[in-house]
């Protein structure tokens, strides 16, 4: 049986562009969450339409109850709420899976091209590893690095996906917006959710070995945080070092112990 799994955000759904559209109490947030689950739907049609027989959704936003199901197809099973464990936005991804897909991303914390750029959180100015501006996308691709299952398409803002064809261009992309400042150009509703239909199935019967997720062989993380007392904090976790008043660091060779760092102090 081929499987997929399907990792589902929102800030980077065509169209959003404001904290209060991604918010259950927001005004405009049923709207919005129609449209992100009208691209994961997409995303899942595509899979089936590609041969794919079963496919695991985890609602990976927020409080994790965004996506209406009836929306997606009878080959999709969804994942809602949050399983405490360190995969976070990954859970249910083992290596049974033949490939990952990630809708509705959003580029990182300090990447100015989206206006609602962050990293797992508002309480850190930036997450680093290895250096690089770390998105919630780089953690996820790791994950799916660390089982052996490769990425196969990536829906989100121009900037994510452009950062993404860098690290791999065999990935796909679907760039459904382009923050510009504290504002966002959007493809048509529709056509993002066409676009994705029509990649996803392209994007999943590439070959697995051309879409993995490059792994290093070591991991140094940098998290600067907004606020000098969670710094003071984080300190507390084994490894965990001071750098400055606002920044910690920790480094690791397994990746799940990177997981299990980040699961607890970011």
């Amino acid at each position: 049986m081929k499987k997929l799994f399907i990792s589902a955000d929102m800030e980077g759904t065509a169209g959003v562009m404001h904290w209060e559209e991604t918010e259950r109490q927001g005004k405009d947030y049923d709207f919005w969450r129609m449209q992100m689950s009208r691209e994961v739907a997409a995303a899942c049609q595509g899979a089936v339409d590609a041969g794919m027989e079963d496919i695991l959704v985890k609602d990976a936003h927020d409080s994790g109850r965004n996506i209406f199901p009836v929306e997606l197809p009878e080959q999709a099973r969804i994942l809602r709420g949050w399983a405490k464990h360190p995969l976070r936005m990954m859970a249910g991804l083992d290596e049974t899976f033949d490939g990952v897909v990630f809708t509705g991303y959003h580029s990182a914390a300090e990447m100015p091209t989206n206006p609602l750029s962050h990293t797992m959180n508002l309480r850190n100015n930036h997450v680093k590893l290895n250096g690089e501006l770390c998105s919630e996308l780089m953690i996820n691709s790791l994950s799916a690095a660390m089982m052996g299952v490769p990425v196969y398409c990536v829906c989100g803002d121009k900037g994510l996906c452009e950062w993404i064809q860098s690290v791999n261009p065999n990935i796909r992309t679907v760039p459904v917006s382009e923050g510009i400042g504290n504002a966002s150009i959007s493809i048509h509703p529709n056509v993002a959710v066409r676009r994705i239909r029509e990649t996803v199935r392209e994007a999943v019967q590439q070959p697995r070995e051309a879409c993995l997720f490059p792994m290093p062989k070591h991991f140094h993380v940098e998290i600067n945080f907004r606020q000098h007392f969670d710094a003071t904090g984080a300190v507390w976790y084994p490894g965990c070092v001071k750098t400055g008043a606002r920044t910690v660091a920790y480094d690791a060779d397994d990746y799940m112990d990177v997981l299990k760092f980040l699961y607890w102090v970011l």
